[in-house]
């Protein structure tokens, strides 16, 4: 399991990456507007059990290897202390249960940066128009706080009801998009791409879940070392030292060593 140190510097990483069209070049399967039509069943599974959705989706994201866990995977300043290692599945029940926003989002940053994949710009919209309502519902009540005014508060939750129900649907297609990209990753293993340099930090070796580690490195797609040493090819090394051709070395005076 990564340290804090080192999921901050892979999370700088990812977040400039996620600017460059070069790096991340795909697009999710299934963008927002279709992910009602094409599971519809998941997507009522998402609205009505989000919690449950959220909590499968984040298992699923770590290949089933909870020891892989941290809480908001590494984005909160409690992360990394919140006893993930002794009990994993308890702590992102907590999380889903006290931080549903951040967990749902955290997946989608996982899996974008696992796949490399970037959000198109009608999916940023919808998003963003979620969040908007959101802030708007929110500065509508502290000002009928401050004013006292029945008018403005009469107003605040009808903003702050159409905002609930944008989140509700807006939050089901994001799980419904995760779980169809999740599962199609799954069925290929060895479509995953290779982690980007410094993404992971140094001495750390991200293996792709889903398959058993590989004994050679280096990763798929390389011909594999061979087993002994000097490869084929070499010479073998002379068993004394120093190589034939060189003069023996002179022994050093006893006399002097003792000085």
């Amino acid at each position: 399991m990564l340290d804090n140190c080192g999921h901050k510097n892979a999370k700088v990483v990812a977040m400039n990456a996620r600017s460059d069209p070069n790096v991340y070049v795909k697009y999710w399967i299934e963008p927002l507007c279709g992910t009602c039509t094409a599971r519809p069943g998941y997507c009522c599974f998402a609205m009505w059990c989000s919690y449950c959705a959220s909590w499968s989706l984040r298992k699923q994201a770590l290949h089933g290897d909870m020891s892989r866990y941290i809480c908001c995977n590494g984005a909160c300043p409690c992360s990394g202390r919140c006893g993930e290692k002794s009990c994993p599945s308890c702590c992102l029940c907590l999380e889903v249960c006290c931080c549903f926003a951040m967990s749902v989002a955290t997946t989608r940053f996982m899996i974008q940066d696992e796949l490399r994949i970037q959000t198109t710009k009608c999916d940023n919209c919808i998003i963003g128009t979620m969040i908007a309502l959101e802030y708007i519902a929110c500065i509508f009540h502290i000002v009928a706080c401050i004013t006292g005014s029945e008018e403005i508060r009469q107003i605040a939750n009808c903003i702050q009801l159409f905002a609930d129900l944008v989140w509700c649907s807006v939050c089901a297609c994001m799980q419904t998009q995760h779980k169809i990209e999740m599962d199609q990753r799954d069925k290929s293993p060895g479509a995953i791409p290779p982690p980007l340099p410094g993404m992971v930090p140094p001495g750390v070796q991200m293996i792709p879940m889903g398959a058993p580690p590989p004994h050679v490195y280096p990763p798929h797609g390389y011909p594999p070392q061979q087993q002994g040493y000097p490869p084929q090819g070499y010479p073998p090394q002379q068993q004394g030292y120093p190589p034939q051709g060189y003069p023996p070395q002179q022994g050093y005076p006893q006399q002097q060593m003792r000085r």
